[in-house]
This record gives structure tokens, C-alpha cells and sequence, in this order.
């Protein structure tokens, strides 16, 4: 009978895995998330202007699509998660099939004629999104070494929101300038998709988890635990929980468009708009995973999310086109600080070997969340008003970031396995 294979003992402090820079794999799923957003930000920032103008749809609709799209891709989550852990870290299978589907189906949104097509149509997206993103993260955290993880999300985050600006810029110039139709710009955005599933095909190598114990052995022929809730340690059960709820307050960032509309600013505007929200994102995400690795990922989430409700109320108050500039920059800097913590978080927490599972859980977690979130949303802004909607979001938002302090706090795990 073979040995068991022993697990290979990192230090970070003396060995590679100290270093600043980030894996290749981490580098390439970056690029990959860069293309795929440029892609889909032709699209999406567009959903809420033709459910508005050309298939007369209003604000309920947006909050109905975005929440069946969204909870369909947590519930796909889980399983692509704990699959991708079932076949012993192979992940990247689930991530190119994901990719694949989603590019196939968004351009299609540009020919869609009602709205139950664009659900349809985006709930497919969606699905793709639902097959790799588990899969995706367990491969960023396996390539890297849990001192970096911060730093590695951070990146990866600020890739994504780079290729939103990418993507609406593109869209706005096109439109401005080029005399297309809307059909005629979404059906383009299949080439950066397929830049983006060339990418992972070819330029991602699945990585054995960094191990950091050295008395721990690899243990391949291990069974998993059973996918219950009750396995999961108490400091992710009371997180996932906490963030559930903070998934109520997180609408659809297309509502932020859906508002500038209702003020009156042209299509072009918006997705500029757009543009400058996800570039200040982009502009914060890999510093502000530094810093959780640095201060403690807990000490970002609490900002990020305190600073989303402050942002939130004041959307509440705009009432012409220079505020919701204004609040948009603030809300996009401020979001794209913790977005690297709040995954972190979850490898943290996770065994090397149940990643996938994990990651999978916490999509789970924000997409039962989604639905009525979305229509809660959407319902208070037609039947009462987009500002109520704005407001309500804000005052549970703060809700949820003071339960993150006082009864959810994530540990300072990489601390210890740095010592």
C-alpha cells in the first residue's frame, strides 16, 4: 500500500510563499474575470434602460429578474462548490462550462421582446455564473498562500470591476459615436466573452492547496463531511447569517441606474456613470485586500458595510444629477474596499480540501436572500418611492454591519498560521 503523500510545509515567513507577488493562476483568473466583465458590462448596465423605456417594465420587474437570476446562481453555487471539492480540487472543468454559458446567453438579451425573455435569458447568465464562481475562488485559494489571501481577492476584484469600466465605456462610446442600435452593441459583447473563456482554457493550471501545517498529511482518500449546515463551524454559521441579512439590503446596483433614469439622465450618461462607479471600485479593491490581511479582515468589512448604508440613505436624499454622481464615487470607493475581505473571510474559515463547499455555502447564503430582497425593493419603489427604497436599504444595512461587530466577528486566522 502507498504512503500517504505528505503535505508540503510552507513558512511564510522564509519560504516563497512570503513573497509579494501573486500566483500565475491568480494573475490569469484575474485577466479572465477582466474579459468576462467587460462583456457583461455591455449588457447589464442596459437591462434596466430597455425593461424602462422599450418594454415599458417598471422598477417591481428589475427587482424580480435580478432576484431569480441571483438566487439561481447561489443555489448553483453550492453544488458546483462541493462537486468541484467531490473531485479533489478539480475546479477548473466547473469554471470553463460556467464561462461558456453565460457568454452564449447574454448576447442573446439584445433580441430579447419582453421582459419573462429577459429573465429567462439572464437567469441562463446567471446559471453560468452559478457553475463557476465556487469552483473559481477555491482555485484563487488554492494557488495562494493564506497570508495573502486578502491581497489575492483584492486582485481578482479589482480585475472584475475593471473590466466593468472597460465594458460600459465601450458600450457608451459605441453608442455615442458609432450609430448602432442597442441589440447591435449587446450581440458585440460575445468577442471579449470568448477572450475570457480562451483565457482560463489555456492560461489556468489547477494548483494543490498550500498547506501550511506541517504535521498535517494530504488527505486525498478522505471522505467529505456531509453537506449539512450543522457541520459548519459556529463563526461561519453566525456570518453567513449576518451576511444573509446585509443581502437584503444589497440591491441591484442597476437600480442606481434605474434612479439616474427617473432624473432624467440620457443612456450614454449612465453608463458613464457606470463606469466611474466600477473604476472606483476597481481603484480600491487590491488595496483594501492588503489591508484585511494586514488589519484584520473584520475591521474592512465593518467599514465597507458602514460606509454602504451611509451611501444608501444619501441615494435616498438625491434629487439631481451632480448628487448621484457625487454619492455613487463615494459608495464606489468605499464598496470596493472590503469586497476582498468578505470572501476571505470564507477560506479562512474553510478546510484546504472543502473550499469549494464553502464558498459554495456562502453564495447559498446571499442567494436565498435574493429573491426578496429584490422584489422588497422593487416593491417599495413603485408603491411608495425610490427614495423610501434608498432609505430602507441604508437603515438595514447599518443593522447588519452592527450585528457583524457585535455578535459575528471573523477571527484573525492568517495571524496565527503566520506565527
Amino acid at each position: 500500500m502507498d504512503k500517504p503523500a505528505q503535505a508540503t510545509v510552507a513558512n511564510p515567513k522564509k519560504s516563497p510563499a512570503a513573497s509579494k507577488k501573486l500566483p500565475r493562476t491568480v494573475i490569469v483568473l484575474g485577466l479572465v474575470s477582466f474579459f468576462n466583465d467587460f462583456a457583461s458590462d455591455i449588457v447589464i448596465p442596459l437591462i434596466p434602460i430597455l425593461l424602462a423605456t422599450v418594454l415599458a417594465a417598471g422598477p417591481v420587474a428589475l427587482g424580480f429578474i435580478e432576484g431569480v437570476a441571483d438566487a439561481i446562481a447561489s443555489l448553483l453555487k453550492l453544488w458546483s462548490g462541493r462537486h468541484s471539492d467531490v473531485m479533489s480540487g478539480r475546479r477548473k472543468g466547473l469554471a470553463v462550462v460556467g464561462y461558456t454559458l453565460s457568454n452564449i446567453a447574454r448576447p442573446l438579451l439584445g433580441l430579447a421582446g419582453s421582459w419573462p425573455m429577459i429573465l429567462v435569458l439572464r437567469s441562463i447568465d446567471r446559471m453560468g455564473k452559478g457553475l463557476r464562481s465556487a469552483p473559481r475562488d477555491a482555485l484563487v485559494a488554492d494557488a495562494t498562500p493564506p497570508h495573502m489571501h486578502g491581497y489575492a481577492f483584492g486582485y481578482h476584484r479589482a480585475m472584475d470591476n475593471g473590466g466593468a469600466v472597460a465594458g460600459s465605456l465601450a458600450a457608451a462610446a459605441v453608442l455615442a459615436w458609432s450609430g448602432l442600435s442597442l441589440t447591435e452593441v449587446i450581440l458585440w459583447s460575445a468577442v471579449p466573452g470568448f477572450v475570457a473563456v480562451l483565457l482560463l482554457g489555456v492560461g489556468v493550471k489547477e494548483d494543490k492547496p498550500i498547506i501550511v501545517h506541517a504535521a498535517v498529511q494530504a488527505p486525498a482518500r478522505t471522505a467529505l463531511p456531509p453537506l449539512r449546515w450543522s457541520v459548519l463551524s459556529m463563526p461561519m454559521r453566525r456570518y453567513l447569517l449576518v451576511l444573509m441579512l446585509f443581502t437584503f439590503a444589497r440591491a441591484s446596483e442597476t437600480f442606481i441606474l434605474l434612479l439616474g433614469h427617473q432624473l432624467g439622465i440620457g443612456v450614454v450618461e449612465l453608463l458613464l456613470l457606470w463606469s466611474a462607479l466600477n473604476f472606483c471600485k476597481s481603484a480600491t479593491s487590491t488595496w483594501g485586500g492588503q489591508l484585511a490581511d494586514s488589519l484584520g479582515r473584520g475591521a474592512l468589512m465593518l467599514i465597507g458595510w458602514t460606509t454602504f448604508s451611509l451611501s444608501f440613505l444619501l441615494l435616498g436624499t438625491v434629487d439631481d444629477g451632480v448628487q448621484l454622481w457625487t454619492v455613487s464615487i463615494f459608495y464606489g470607493l468605499c464598496a470596493g474596499m472590503s469586497e476582498g475581505a468578505e470572501r476571505a473571510i470564507i477560506s479562512d474559515y474553510a478546510n484546504p480540501r472543502e473550499r469549494g463547499t464553502a464558498f459554495g455555502w456562502y453564495y447559498l447564503m446571499v442567494g436565498i436572500a435574493a429573491i426578496p430582497a429584490g422584489l422588497l425593493f422593487g416593491s417599495i419603489w413603485q408603491f411608495q418611492s425610490a427614495q423610501m427604497a434608498f432609505l430602507f436599504a441604508g437603515g438595514l444595512a447599518a443593522i447588519a454591519a452592527l450585528l457583524l461587530r457585535m455578535w459575528a466577528w471573523p477571527e484573525r486566522r492568517h495571524s496565527r498560521l503566520e506565527s
